[in-house]
Parts: C-alpha cells; structure tokens; sequence
C-alpha cells in the first residue's frame, strides 16, 4: 500500500514514551512520498480544489513550477511522523508551522518529504515536550518554523 504517510523503508519507529525523552534526542527521520493521486484524493477530503494542488498549467500562471501539494497536507504528514513516534495522535497538543517552501509534486514520481526531528525542550515535570522539525524537499527546506507540542507518559 502506498500514499502520504507510508515510509520508503521497512523500519519501525519506538515511542517516546517508553523511555523519558531529553532535550537534544533526535526523532528517527523518515522519508514520506506525496503523489499526485495523493493530491487528488485530499483535495476531495477537504474541499480544497485549487487548481495549483492539481494543474501544473495554473501552477504555473502563479510562477510556481508546477502542482505543489496542499499546506495543510503537508503539515500534517509531519505531525504524523511525531505522532507516532510519541504514541498516538491524542499525544498532539499544540502545532506552529511557518511555511518556507512548496512541495513540488512531479506527475511521474513522488515528491519526496524528508521530516527529522529534534526534542527541543521537555515541561519541568516532564508532561509535555515541545518537538522541532526540519522538513524538506527536493533539498529545499519546506517549513521556516515547525514545533510540535506532545503530552509524555502515561
């Protein structure tokens, strides 16, 4: 099976809960592919048709260099990626994203997330920890900022 989410590798990520993460332990990276079907079916789900998510040739009116895939999709394959590290979608408290750069999604490959991460800082009692991305593509970095904010423990 394929589509966003679905690792390019065999390897299994561990919970950070299993073990009390610390500032400076890094996330394993995970490579994510986004394809235009991929596109196609999130534009569907959320009601988001904007011709640049879907047609290099208004992509292109907009000096984009052709279909990029949807912010918001983006965005949440990288909080994927944390979610599951730390045990479950419902660990996800708070998110702050600023957008840097567009993925752009070629018509005969996937475009390629690269999403690794950082604990940048865990809360005094140690129930929350505040997690830093860097997310590119193609080389190019996707987000300026990217924290993730996950509930620790139990």
């Amino acid at each position: 099976m394929t589509g966003p989410g679905k690792t390019t590798g065999p390897e299994k990520t561990t919970r950070a809960t299993t073990t009390s993460p610390a500032a400076g332990d890094a996330l394993p990276p995970r490579t994510l592919p986004v394809r235009r079907e991929d596109l196609r079916r999130y534009a569907e789900a959320s009601g988001d048709h904007n011709p640049i998510h879907l047609d290099d040739g208004a992509a292109q009116a907009l000096g984009l260099p052709g279909v990029v895939a949807h912010g918001m999709l983006t965005s949440a394959l990288a909080i994927g990626v944390v979610a599951e590290w730390v045990g479950g979608a419902d660990r996800v408290l708070a998110t702050s994203f600023r957008f840097a750069a567009p993925v752009v999604v070629p018509a005969d490959a996937p475009a390629l997330l690269e999403v690794a991460g950082t604990v940048k800082k865990v809360s005094e009692d140690g129930s929350s920890a505040d997690i830093a991305l860097v997310v590119t593509s193609g080389g190019a970095k996707v987000f300026g900022k990217a924290i993730v904010t996950v509930a620790l423990g139990d």
